[in-house]
């Protein structure tokens, strides 16, 4: 049994529905494995691409602290390093204060061994007088008078015995005067010789400390800079593998690209070879046959096969055929829809002309009928 012409369009049409999906099904199956895979790798790389970020940004962050941490030393070293320019320069002056007290105490160290040679000198000229005079006699002046022989020799006696006494008190306050100079020659000796040692501690105590500091404040920032360059070769590892893995992301992606394109396009060729293969029925003979004058798609468009009033723009009847038209091509009355099939049969086949005229429908442009 043969089918109607509609169901023959619609098996047509179904025809092709189900080959296009049998042919994106089998492009499915068989690319599922790779897609997936595909799918999972590349769901695997963006997590690690993810994680790669997120360690960029925390090695940026403890790179920019450790960058601040040496900036930080640097002003303290900067200080430091003025601080030690200050000091050397104390020190410059306190070698020469020192140079300058080292000079003193030689002079005053060899004032003070002359002195002290003076003062033996004194000792000694002042022992024998006393000696020699304990030893000898002690004239008075009675018995030098009874004794002189004149007056000149009397002068001369007392003269004599004055120059004695005043060289004897000169030689004693000599040497009170001797002993007093080398007793302070000896105190300052011993101030000058304070003096060198307070400067020359304080000095290597200055030198010893800047040291210290200098070393600590050194010793800081290169452990800062190994860690900051050692967190920068991380962060440089880190972003050369987020490049690779964009890499790899874009590859796969293109990848998925082009297999859904791929079968888009087999999809694509699938229907229309289908719709090729499932072209409309060719019209039935024409005339009062029961058939229809124009493909049977256009008049299911037009009308849906039923013999309709006019409508909003005056098309009327089974090919939905305007009054002007009608009238043009010898239809009866006024309008179609009044005339039998037959007669709307015979005119629509004169307006369709053996397909010259399909352009007077709108419905055979939709349903891809051209004449």
């Amino acid at each position: 049994m043969s089918l109607p012409p509609r169901a023959a369009v619609v098996k047509a049409a179904l025809t092709a529905a189900v080959l296009a999906a049998l042919a994106f099904g089998l492009l499915t199956i068989l690319d599922r494995s790779p897609a997936q895979a595909a799918g999972s790798n590349l769901s695997n790389l963006n997590s690690q691409l993810s994680q790669q970020q997120a360690r960029q940004r925390s090695l940026s962050s403890s790179v920019g602290s450790l960058s601040g941490l040496i900036s930080s030393l640097d002003g303290q070293i900067q200080l430091v390093e003025n601080r030690e320019a200050a000091v050397r320069a104390e020190l410059v002056s306190d070698r020469a204060q020192l140079a300058r007290v080292h000079v003193s105490l030689v002079r005053e160290q060899a004032r003070l061994a002359r002195l002290r040679q003076r003062l033996a000198r004194a000792r000694l000229v002042l022992s024998q007088q006393l000696i020699s005079s304990y030893e000898g006699d002690h004239p008075d002046l009675v018995s030098v008078l009874l004794n002189a022989r004149g007056f000149n020799d009397l002068l001369e006696q007392i003269n004599f015995l004055g120059r004695a006494e005043h060289q004897q008190q000169t030689i004693i306050t000599f040497t009170r005067q001797a002993k007093l100079e080398t007793a302070q020659a000896a105190k300052d000796l011993a101030r000058l010789q304070a003096t060198d040692r307070r400067i020359t501690t304080g000095a290597a105590l200055r030198v010893r400390a800047l040291a210290g500091m200098n070393a600590l404040l050194s010793s800081k920032q290169a452990a800062l800079q190994r860690a900051r360059d050692a967190q920068q070769l991380e962060l440089q590892a880190t972003q050369a593998r987020a490049n690779s893995l964009r890499s790899r992301i874009s590859r796969i992606q293109a990848q998925q690209r082009a297999a859904a394109a791929a079968a888009a396009a087999a999809a694509a060729r699938a229907a229309a070879r289908a719709a090729a293969n499932a072209s409309p029925p060719a019209p039935t003979a024409l005339g009062s046959g029961g058939g229809w004058a124009i493909p049977y798609a256009i008049v299911l468009c037009e009308s849906g096969g039923q013999n309709l009033p006019p409508n909003s723009a005056g098309a009327s009847g089974y090919y939905q055929i305007m009054p002007a038209t009608w009238k043009l091509f010898g239809g009866p009355g006024p309008a179609a829809y009044l005339a039998s099939k037959a007669e709307q049969d015979a005119i629509a086949t004169k307006i369709w002309n053996g397909g010259a005229g399909a352009s007077n429908w709108v419905c055979a442009g939709i349903v891809g009928i051209h004449g």
